[in-house]
């Protein structure tokens, strides 16, 4: 009877834990939304699915090794067919799992470094570090504003780091307070331009997040200056989403300063260290007083 209770209970737990947080089953990215983009829907944007494979390659050929180090199997889940507007993580054991889908790709407020940098954001709920979501089941996950943080601060600046970012930015359209203040953090033409491409992959996906909220007028102009009285492990507003995407491109710490998913103080910027940009904003991130 005792075992029968303990396979069940064990059974439940692995059930629950596959489908984690809103983080990851039903909701995701993006706030859970009905809004469905199928393949050839004429309010798609341009990618295709090579370039949607592409991307999501880019960053699990450059991590693949990185999350076996820390005792994981990454494996990509790439749903180009299905329609639904969102992305998700899971983890089944050591099997950490990223689901991208087609619809979310294929949204027009999407481009290719925006798509990216959502695999960016699902891979930080494996890697992101801390702070990490509360609650049986999904302790595992980094929350909502930590995966964004990282993947503005390391793992699009990893997978993006040897390209010819000078000569990509320079066809883009750069908003100019994101020009500014990246040329206030960094000195070489090849950081300016790869901090830059990663501002703005940061704001088309702000963009959307508004979009499905009913405002995607978020800009780098106007940051989010709420505080919070405790950290939101939630997915905080739109323009708080994108000033934490901003601040991660703007940390010059190391890429290979690598954060922990214990200590929420380490490869990152901290006040208390003297930084005045490239800390987590205050619209979700309650600092410690080690912090400041």
């Amino acid at each position: 009877m005792t075992k029968g209770i303990l396979v069940a209970l064990m059974a439940t737990t692995l059930s629950f834990q596959a489908f984690s947080c809103d983080v990851h089953g039903t909701g995701g990215f993006a706030p859970e939304n009905n809004l469905k983009i199928a393949v050839g829907d004429k309010a798609a944007n341009n990618m295709t699915k090579e370039m949607f494979l592409n991307a999501i390659s880019r960053v699990s050929s450059v991590y693949e090794p990185i999350v076996k180090e820390k005792g994981g199997k990454l494996v990509m889940n790439n749903r180009w067919d299905d329609e639904t507007v969102n992305a998700s993580a899971q983890q089944m054991g050591t099997t950490w799992q990223v689901n991208m889908y087609g619809g979310l790709a294929r949204h027009p407020l999407v481009t290719v470094d925006g798509f990216m940098m959502v695999v960016c954001h699902e891979l930080g709920h494996h890697i992101g570090g801390a702070p990490r979501k509360g609650g049986w089941g999904s302790a595992w996950a980094s929350n909502e504003g930590q995966a964004d943080y990282f993947a503005g601060l390391k793992c699009m600046r990893r997978v993006l780091e040897n390209d010819d970012n000078i000569a990509i930015v320079s066809k883009m359209e750069v908003d100019a307070e994101a020009t500014a203040k990246c040329q206030q953090i960094y000195k070489s033409e090849s950081e300016i331009a790869l901090c830059q491409r990663v501002s703005m992959a940061g704001k088309s996906l702000a963009m959307l997040l508004g979009d499905l909220g009913g405002n995607s007028n978020v800009k780098f102009t106007t940051p989010d200056t709420s505080k919070v009285s405790r950290t939101n492990d939630n997915h905080p507003a739109a323009q708080c989403r994108l000033d934490t995407y901003f601040q991660g491109s703007l940390c010059d710490k190391a890429i290979s300063d690598d954060v922990d998913g214990k200590d929420a103080l380490k490869g990152v910027c901290l006040k208390r260290d003297g930084y005045e940009l490239g800390m987590r904003p205050l619209c979700w991130y309650k600092p410690t007083a080690a912090e400041l």
